[in-house]
């Protein structure tokens, strides 16, 4: 609509932040005070291309190009609820993207240390710009997602933004002893949920949480094996 026509009135973004917190996020089980106190004050419109804006705080996950997608909102405080977090631990969020679950860790004054990962500079430009406001204290770091982030390691928690068919080996090598994942993991049934996964001598054990809808993260789909 031309901003000219006497009818134009501009999108309410805070209006429709509250809404997505009350009519998806706390119908979702999800009653952590802190959690829900960053969701209603962090813009998610600064964490997707100016074209999707309007969508922001729709109830799906948002494309933002090259395979990724900005995780749904009820899925992501979920995540944040089942994680359990303590005051004061260490994170790593693998597949960063845009930046908006680092920075929700970040303003959920427990005095955390949030790490954020990605590996496509596009997406991590658009993360630190709404971080650099928001969320100064997020630490950045580019890389190969399956690596990790050993120079910051060990993490009390690590949370992958995105699904995977199995979490890589190195993000549980740098975990905490007693420390957890929180993932959305696709099983060979085709279903995805998310799990707690936490390191035992044999690698690594998941606990299935509940069921979502989340597409994978490209870079970590296992390569495809050879047939003869």
């Amino acid at each position: 609509m031309d901003k000219t026509d006497p009818d134009y009135a501009p999108f309410d973004f805070v209006a429709a932040r509250q809404r997505m917190v009350d009519a998806q996020v706390r119908p979702s089980q999800v009653s952590n005070p802190s959690v829900i106190a960053a969701m209603r004050a962090l813009p998610r419109e600064l964490a997707v291309p100016d074209s999707l804006r309007a969508f922001a705080y729709a109830d799906n996950s948002l494309p933002l190009g090259e395979g990724r997608y900005l995780t749904e909102p009820r899925v992501i405080a979920r995540m944040l609820q089942v994680s359990e977090i303590s005051q004061g631990e260490r994170v790593l969020v693998v597949g960063a993207g845009t930046g908006y679950l680092a920075a929700l860790l970040a303003t959920m004054d427990m005095d955390l240390t949030v790490v954020a990962l990605e590996s496509e500079a596009r997406l991590a430009e658009i993360g630190k710009a709404l971080c650099f406001t928001w969320a100064p204290q997020v630490h950045w770091r580019e890389g190969a997602l399956a690596k990790g982030a050993p120079d910051d390691a060990p993490y009390d928690l690590i949370l992958i933004d995105g699904a995977v068919r199995q979490v890589p080996p190195a993000l549980v090598e740098q975990l905490r002893e007693g420390g957890r994942i929180i993932a959305p993991i696709c099983r060979d049934s085709g279903v995805t949920s998310v799990c707690r996964v936490l390191g035992t001598p044999q690698g690594s054990a998941a606990q299935p949480l509940f069921d979502v809808a989340v597409p994978l993260l490209p870079e970590l789909e296992p390569a495809p094996a050879f047939v003869f």
